[in-house]
């Protein structure tokens, strides 16, 4: 079993979703952190839940709940603008780096972050299915 740590500013977004999404695979047990835990983005949620996938009572968690441990891949997900605050974590295994827009920082009605929310998860999905069939 592979297992992966995702990582991002704030484990509100991004690293829940690839968490949840590679979690849905066989073969790897996934985990996301943040480098200043907030809490779940809730046009996140409602994104996540349209696809069958319920993270709503999932918890942000500090990158320093992993120190020590093991993992054969560390994956920040972070955009361009949050690349100098992005995580980087102090345990073992391959680092890489997927850019992706922050849901959170999103401006616009709630109709517009729920859709953006959709991009960025479709994005997140897409990215995890080819990686994972490699």
């Amino acid at each position: 079993m592979k297992r992966v740590l995702f990582v991002c500013v704030h484990n509100s977004a991004r690293s829940q979703m690839a968490e949840s999404f590679l979690n849905g695979l066989s073969g790897f047990s996934a985990h996301s952190a943040g480098l200043e835990p907030g809490s779940l983005n809730p046009f996140v949620v409602r994104a996540m839940a349209e696809v069958g996938v319920d993270i709503s009572c999932n918890r942000t968690k500090s990158v320093t709940e992993f120190l020590g441990q093991d993992f054969d891949y560390v994956i920040a997900v972070c955009d361009k603008e949050a690349a100098d605050r992005c995580p980087v974590v102090p345990v073992s295994g391959e680092k890489m780096h997927w850019e992706f827009p922050d849901p959170s920082s999103f401006q616009g009605t709630d109709e517009q972050k729920l859709a953006f929310a959709r991009t960025v998860r479709d994005a997140i999905q897409k990215k995890i299915l080819d990686w994972a069939a490699l």
